[in-house]
């Protein structure tokens, strides 16, 4: 890791995202070079990183700094053109251009085609006609536009197309999402500009309920009795900031961001000893489990499709963070080209997080306490009618945590009631009188590029294991560990299992401790289930890397997205398939982790009109990573209250406040 007095601390780091007036220089190439219409548009530019190997010998001095590149995507409206292309920033050419017909996927989906679909139908007459048949005007309702997929429908070959469902709007301040207009599906080309087809079902009644929860009418008397919380932090924050350079505790890394992946986690070490080059949200996919003819293709993949890292939100102090907080504000290209700053777009702060390590011993009658304390790294994005937050913590002890945080409103339905036989709808919650959520799933694919000690790394799949009565075990009380190399990419696909406590150890070939044990760190799963659609349906196809919990691959500066590069209406079977299609050895190698994780979701009344927030996250812990504890030199607590918290006990003087304890 280059340090500010290093003298390569003058050069501009190679992983440093992409400035303002680099994205201006993409931009003209662009235009000059590439593709220069007036239709022409963006859809996405972003940092090409230089190959790892590149990277490291520049911070040691062994290697020049790497070339300054750019990758970006473009597409003519008008025409459905569309390029991938990199950029030499340096050199200021074109490296490489692909023309792309649509026959592996297409670019992802701008905000410009999604405002299309509203002008498209309104002058659409089957569309005008089918909504009239419902009693409504294309002024009654809003559209929401969703991805399209791909069932390999002939008549959809070749085609851009979105696909999209009406809500009726009883007024500019009402929320939609209440009064789905079920049963009425639109296809729209947004090249051609015209309506594709239009899908009907049962004709439902509209929901009458109200979603309004900004409406104090909904909300009800405010709580009362809540008093304020206050954090403070007299002396200021611990960490230090240089440019994206974070350094706090023993903790050094570089927070970037990316227009596809949003926030990127980027050189982690702790102590100067390298864990992780890059960790990021490589893909997610949100597939519903209603197969209703108007609903059966409803799955989106937020990275891939729709580039969530475009709609992160501009944070508010005391709303989306408390405390003394530091900001990070990225700036992305629109789709114009044109630089945009998200203000606030990145939250750090520090957090009390409860005791770090406690004993009172009873023979020496010492007694003390360290705190522990975390610093938290997030951002949040608006994807419709989801909001995601993505919470990175680094903990005192050497513990890695990277937490995703659901809330939003419901994609909504109209609830069809029950069977003939007083069953239940199968597929999806009333949450709300005729109001149904389907079920759903949000599967998030993690990108962790290990360098645990080092790029010579191994991924050992440890399981707990009962052991039957015999001769070595005469009480039946022993219990052991299994421990499995995964030594070759086709191996790595493996799922978590909650019963044998199955963890994933990342372990140095190379290093190991004093006791001769390899250095590690362990993956730590939530055993929440994979994608649950049938392994020949076109989501599993498409979404492959969310039929496992983990997958394995050899680093590959060109392998960056879990579903392929361009997700939008791939027929599927890209990404980790074609990773581990060449099955390269893992035992001893530069090796890159796929984790998915996430939640199966079957709303309850709770989650409406707007979700409280929900959790699922993946934890990494060193194993073996030190001789001991690492905390050990933490400082003690300052006196808090008469208290103190010292060697030999923990006294207070309750005199001032008649307050027991600590």
């Amino acid at each position: 890791m280059t340090m500010p007095d290093s003298p390569r601390a003058s050069e501009m780091h190679p992983l440093t995202s992409l400035t303002s007036a680099e994205l201006d220089t993409v931009r003209e190439i662009a235009l000059a070079h590439l593709m220069s219409s007036e239709s022409t548009r963006f859809a996405y530019v972003g940092l090409e990183e230089p190959h790892k190997s590149e990277v490291l010998a520049w911070e040691t001095g062994e290697g020049p700094l790497p070339e300054r590149r750019a990758r970006l995507q473009l597409i003519d409206l008008a025409s459905g053109d569309s390029l991938d292309a990199v950029i030499s920033l340096d050199a200021e050419t074109v490296v490489r251009k692909t023309d792309l017909d649509g026959a592996e996927g297409r670019v992802p989906i701008l905000d410009t085609e999604f405002e299309l679909v509203d002008e498209i139908a309104k002058q659409d007459a089957a569309w005008i006609a089918a909504l009239a048949a419902r009693g409504l005007s294309v002024d009654d309702v809003v559209l929401v536009p969703l991805s399209a997929g791909n069932y390999g429908f002939e008549d959809e070959t070749g085609r851009r197309l979105l696909r999209t469902f009406a809500f009726q709007q009883f007024s500019p301040e009402d929320h939609p999402w209440a009064h789905p207009v079920d049963g009425l599906t639109a296809y729209v080309d947004v090249t051609r500009r015209e309506v594709a087809k239009i899908v009907e079902g049962p004709s439902f009644e509209i929901p009458q309920t109200s979603g309004n929860f900004d409406d104090p009418d909904v909300q009800g008397p405010p709580l009362e009795g809540l008093k304020p919380i206050v954090i403070t932090q007299p002396d200021g924050p611990s960490y230090a900031i240089d440019g994206e350079r974070v350094t706090w505790g023993n903790w050094d890394l570089r927070i970037g961001f990316d227009t596809r992946e949003g926030v990127v986690i980027r050189e982690l070490s702790f102590a100067g000893r390298p864990i992780m080059y890059r960790g990021s949200v490589s893909e997610m996919v949100v597939p519903y489990g209603d197969p209703s003819p108007n609903r059966f293709w409803q799955n989106y993949f937020d990275t891939g499709e729709y580039l969530f890292g475009r709609s992160t939100n501009e944070l508010e102090l005391g709303c989306d963070c408390v405390g003394e907080i530091h900001y990070f504000s990225p700036v992305v290209a629109d789709e114009m080209g044109m630089p945009r700053t998200i203000r606030n777009g990145i939250c750090m702060h520090e957090e009390d997080f409860g005791s770090l390590w406690k004993h009172t011993d009873l023979f020496t009658g010492s007694s003390e306490v360290r705190r522990q304390r975390r610093l938290v790294i997030s951002f949040f994005t608006t994807v419709g009618n989801y909001d995601y937050g993505f919470f990175w913590y680094l903990y005192l002890d050497g513990t890695i945590e990277c937490e995703a945080k659901l809330t939003g409103v419901l994609f909504t339905s109209a609830y069809p009631g029950s069977n003939d036989d007083g069953t239940p709808y199968a597929y999806a919650s009333e949450v709300a009188p005729g109001l149904g959520a389907p079920y759903h799933q949000h599967l998030f694919s993690m990108r962790l590029d290990m360098t645990v000690d080092g790029t010579a790394n191994v991924v050992n799949e440890i399981d707990a294991v009962r052991l039957p009565i015999s001769e070595t075990n005469p009480y039946g009380n022993a219990f052991t560990k299994k421990v499995t190399p995964i030594e070759s990419e086709k191996q790595s696909g493996r799922v978590a299992d909650g019963a044998v406590n199955r963890v994933w150890q990342i372990a140095s070939t190379e290093k190991t401790t004093e006791l001769g044990q390899p250095t590690s760190y362990v993956l730590f799963p939530e055993s929440h289930p994979t994608l649950l659609a049938a392994d020949d349906s076109s989501i599993a196809a498409r979404a492959a890397f969310a039929t496992r919990h983990l997958f394995v691959t050899k680093y590959d500066p060109d392998e960056r997205y879990a579903a392929g590069d361009f997700v939008n209406q791939h027929a599927g079977h890209a990404g980790i398939p074609e990773f581990i299609a060449g099955d390269e050895p893992l035992v001893g190698e530069d090796i890159v982790l796929w984790h998915t994780f996430g939640l199966t979701h079957f709303p309850r009344n709770e989650d409406w009109p707007v979700m409280p927030m929900d959790y699922a996250k993946f934890t990494m812990k060193p194993y073996n990573f030190f001789e001991r504890n690492p905390t050990l030199n933490v400082p003690a607590p300052a006196p808090a209250h008469g208290c103190g918290c010292v060697s030999g006990a923990c006294q207070c003087d309750h005199s001032a406040d008649g307050h027991a304890g600590h």
